[in-house]
Formats: structure tokens, C-alpha cells, sequence
């Protein structure tokens, strides 16, 4: 299996987030990639390739032309403010707060644009997101060419960014990109599988109206873990996507005993649905060392992740998402796709 990683997306390097109401350091750090990377070259899980460069079309594709502007151009505009350290939202339109505004001034922007205080914006952010996900896009491309499987090494991660909002850690949603990649180069039926600990957001809402990409997700229960708003047994879709949106929120303390239902249950849509492409937006953060989640695996679990999904004979990418366990990243990340390869 060939994994595709740029050291582009290592720039991207932030030093605090907001979070349990304090600035702590931040856990989605360079690290995480490079710690991966480290386990697939020493595991010879397969050839690494850089990627290839696109045009911002297939990102177009997915998120809002005037999000993807002003993450290019937010660090030049932050810094004609007078600012120098990475930059927070700190305002949002909710409710009777007016979005139908254009708004000049950058903190309003980064409020227009967020989903969250907790992800930090810094000088190369965008020129690591848009490596993000160009990894992703020639992950997809190996497999148009015939690959059966792919990896992409994608380093800021992407299911909770949207249309036109980052969060969680997230810029521009690398499996969306990718699963909108390649249903516009002729593949009909794309499969969305997210093991990730916290749920999907961006994805879901992003494919919810259509039934050419399914989207499942297995992940804490959203009452009472990150995003909160999103994530709920009884969201399936609507219009022409409905009952192509499906939702398995566990509770806190789930192990792999207690999560191997849902798998099956999500493995049996998949049957069902016959995807051309299964896309596993593949976080890792339900170990149970991972410092921001609550689920009990270990890392022999994630070879029996990769067991299962292979027997599903479906080509499939895999999309590195969370997973902040940064020690045993590696490790859990390659036990699945190993456990995948036989």
C-alpha cells in the first residue's frame, strides 16, 4: 500500500489551543505526522510518495471559493492588524446575530469562518491544509489508477471543517475532497466510513442531501462529547440523501467489545450500498491513552479494525484524521493497515 505524505504539511505548527476553559499546548502538532510517517518507512508498510500538485478546483469542489480566499490570505491580514502570535476566534453569528453581513475587519472574519475557539490559525496554516489535502487527491488519483488501496498521511486532519468553516482542528475536509474527486472522474457510488472518536461534522453535512456518497460514522456520543451539535442516531439524511447518512454514537468507556456492534451494523450498509470507493476517515484517538477522548481500544484493536474492513473487498483510501496519543500514533495507525493487507 503506498502512502502519500508532504513535509509541507508540517508547517503548520501550533503551540497553544483553548481548552477546559485554559491555554494548554496544543496536541494537533507535527509530531503526529511524523511519528506515522516514522512507523510506515520502519514497518515497510509500502512505497512513500509526495503528492501531486492540483489546482484549487477539486478544493472549490467542496468548500465555499470566499473560505478557501480567506484562509490564504488571513495570516497577511492578521498581521496588517498589528498581531504576530497565532490568532482564536472569540465572536460568532448565532442565532439573532445577523450572517448576511460582509464583514471587513479580521476577527470578524475569523468568527464568520470558525466553528470553534480551540483552533488556532497561524502563518502557514493554509500552505499546510492545501498540502492536506493534495495528499488526499493523489491518494484518490492511485486508486482511479488502479490501486486497491492508498494511504494518505493528511496532517492537519479535516472532518469537522464544512463548507465555509474550519474547527476542530480542522481546514478543508480531506475525505470530502477526495470522495467529490472522484465521483467527478466517473465513479458513481463513494462510501464515507469515519472510526474517528468524535464525529464527522463537516462530512456529514457536507454529502447529507445526496445518496452518491454514504456517509457512516461511529463515535462518541455527541451529548456529551466534541462537536456537541451533530452526530445523532436520528440524523439520516434528507431529501434525495435520505438514508444515506447513518450514526452510531457510543458512550464513554466504549472498548472494542462494545464497539465491534456498531461496526458490523455499519459494515452491513456498506454491503448493501456497494460503493465503488470506501474512503475511512481514519482517526485514531479512541485508543485508550489518547489525552482528549474517552473510548478504551488498544492497539492490537486496530489490527482487528483492519481486518474487518478488508473483508469488505472494497478498494479502499485511508485518511488520517485525530489521534493525539502521539507516542503510540504510529503504532495503531500502521496495526491497521497491516491488519487491512494481511
Amino acid at each position: 500500500m503506498k502512502t502519500v505524505f508532504s513535509d509541507l504539511q508540517l508547517a503548520h505548527a501550533p503551540a497553544q489551543e483553548i481548552s477546559d476553559g485554559e491555554l494548554k499546548p496544543a496536541v494537533e502538532i507535527p509530531s503526529r505526522a511524523e511519528f506515522v510517517l516514522k512507523s510506515v518507512k520502519e514497518r515497510g508498510v509500502g512505497d512513500v510518495i509526495a503528492p501531486d500538485d492540483f489546482p484549487v478546483r477539486p478544493i472549490h469542489r467542496v468548500h465555499a471559493p470566499h473560505y478557501v480566499s480567506f484562509l490564504e490570505s488571513f495570516w497577511s491580514r492578521w498581521t496588517d492588524a498589528g498581531r504576530s502570535k497565532e490568532a482564536f476566534p472569540f465572536v460568532w453569528p448565532i442565532r439573532s446575530l445577523r450572517q448576511d453581513v460582509e464583514i471587513d475587519h479580521i476577527d470578524g472574519l475569523l468568527g464568520r469562518y470558525s466553528m470553534d475557539a480551540g483552533t488556532p490559525l497561524g502563518e502557514h496554516t493554509f500552505k499546510a491544509a492545501r498540502a492536506s489535502a493534495e495528499t488526499a487527491l493523489t491518494a484518490a488519483k492511485l486508486l482511479l489508477d488502479g490501486e486497491s488501496s492508498a494511504f494518505a498521511l493528511c496532517r492537519p486532519p479535516g472532518h469537522h471543517a464544512g463548507f465555509d468553516f474550519f474547527g476542530g482542528y480542522c481546514f478543508f475536509n480531506n475525505a470530502a475532497v477526495a470522495a467529490q474527486y472522484l465521483r467527478d472522474n466517473g465513479l458513481n457510488r463513494i462510501a464515507i466510513l469515519d472510526v474517528d472518536y468524535h464525529h464527522g461534522n463537516g462530512t456529514q453535512a457536507l454529502f447529507y442531501d445526496r445518496p452518491d456518497v454514504l456517509f457512516l460514522s461511529i463515535h462518541a456520543d455527541p451529548k456529551i462529547e466534541y462537536p456537541y451539535f451533530l452526530g445523532f442516531a436520528d440524523e439520516t439524511g434528507e431529501h434525495a440523501g435520505t438514508g444515506f447518512t447513518r450514526n452510531w454514537p457510543l458512550p464513554l468507556g466504549t472498548d472494542w467489545d462494545g464497539y465491534t456492534g456498531a461496526l458490523e451494523e455499519a459494515c452491513r450498509w456498506l454491503l448493501v450500498y456497494k460503493p465503488d470507493v470506501m474512503i475511512v476517515s481514519l482517526g485514531l484517538d479512541c485508543f485508550e491513552e489518547d489525552p482528549i477522548s474517552g473510548f478504551r481500544f488498544k492497539s492490537d484493536d486496530y489490527f482487528l479494525l483492519g481486518q474487518r474492513l478488508a473483508k469488505l473487498g472494497v478498494p479502499t483510501l485511508f485518511v488520517l484524521e485525530g489521534g493525539y496519543a502521539i507516542d503510540a500514533l504510529g503504532t495503531n495507525c500502521v496495526n491497521v493497515l497491516e491488519g487491512y493487507a494481511g
